[in-house]
């Protein structure tokens, strides 16, 4: 029974271990791929992006997806744009969803379709909205509308205040008791300049 544990725990270790060198190697690999596309080797690079992309790689997806969007260094290809955009948008890449809409709103390579565009546009949005009734977002909501109110009375109040002390040295002007008063008459001038 005390093997089981050791057991585990080695499985464990292995399987982080394999998943960090793979990580690793998806770098430096796509690192690689960079290289060799700016270089003029693009049919390499496309190949370690597809191998890669095939294993899941949003960013691997994503680069197909430009260069054939664009033809940089590949026929122009918005059907395979659109594929590589899509595979990278859901495995969650918010830049994909984006160019995806970006491509329905235009009509590039699809029918343009605003109600496809604004789906795609709003993707990530939408699928966030269920944390808006947890209780740390209703919790947050509150604190910084307690703290936007807070900080308009403070504003109300100076505005009050500065109108205040225009109205009572515009009354001390009419009733002629401004002698000795100079910092309410220049108050007064302030606010009664045209700007």
């Amino acid at each position: 029974m005390s093997g089981m544990p050791i057991r585990f725990l080695v499985a464990l270790w292995l399987s982080v271990t394999s998943l960090s060198v793979m990580a690793g190697t998806a770098d430096a690999d796509l690192r690689t791929a960079a290289k060799l596309h700016k270089a003029g080797d693009t049919g390499r690079a496309v190949a370690i992006w597809k191998d890669w992309a095939a294993k899941g790689n949003v960013d691997a997806a994503y680069n197909l997806a430009v260069i054939h969007q664009y033809a940089d260094g590949v026929p122009l290809d918005y059907a395979a744009a659109l594929r590589w955009y899509r595979q990278a948008a859901e495995l969650g890449d918010k830049v994909a969803q984006m160019q995806i809409g970006l491509m329905y709103q235009v009509g590039q390579g699809v029918a343009a379709d605003e109600a496809e565009a604004h789906r795609w546009f709003t993707m990530n949005r939408k699928h966030h909205l269920h944390h808006e009734h947890e209780p740390q977002m209703v919790a947050w909501r509150e604190q910084a509308l307690a703290l936007i109110e807070e900080r308009d009375r403070r504003e109300q109040v100076a505005a009050s205040r500065a109108s205040s002390a225009l109205v009572v040295a515009e009354l001390r002007r009419r009733a002629g008791i401004n002698a000795g008063r100079p910092t309410e008459t220049a108050a007064l001038d302030a606010a009664t300049t045209i700007r």
